[in-house]
């Protein structure tokens, strides 16, 4: 089994700090889905983009989460828009060296 990346970014409609109160209650739900190891919520205000980068355990976890109801929910939020998703294999031994939080 080998740990996958999720890179999501997307344009906002709002402020970074509006994005923080909106999103702020679904980190919990976030926490508990099943397969994920981490995950770091990014913004940047100035050019009205957000995102996040997610480790996952496997590609499985990984495809339950984007096809499930969290993912839906984001993307039919009228506030973001023209999302890039992409996922990554991690080169671990590279990783370990720079310390990168993977096993």
């Amino acid at each position: 089994m080998s740990q996958k990346i999720l890179q999501v970014n997307f344009k906002m409609k709002i402020t970074g700090v509006q994005y923080k109160q909106t999103y702020e209650p679904a980190a919990g739900t976030l926490a508990a889905v099943p397969g994920l190891v981490w995950k770091v919520w990014i913004v940047n205000d100035q050019e009205h983009e957000a995102g996040g980068i997610y480790l996952f355990d496997s590609e499985a976890s990984m495809k339950a989460f984007m096809g499930g109801e969290i993912v839906a929910s984001v993307m039919a939020n009228s506030d973001l828009s023209d999302f890039s998703v992409k996922t990554f294999d991690i080169i671990e031994d590279l990783s370990a060296v720079t310390r990168g939080p993977v096993k």
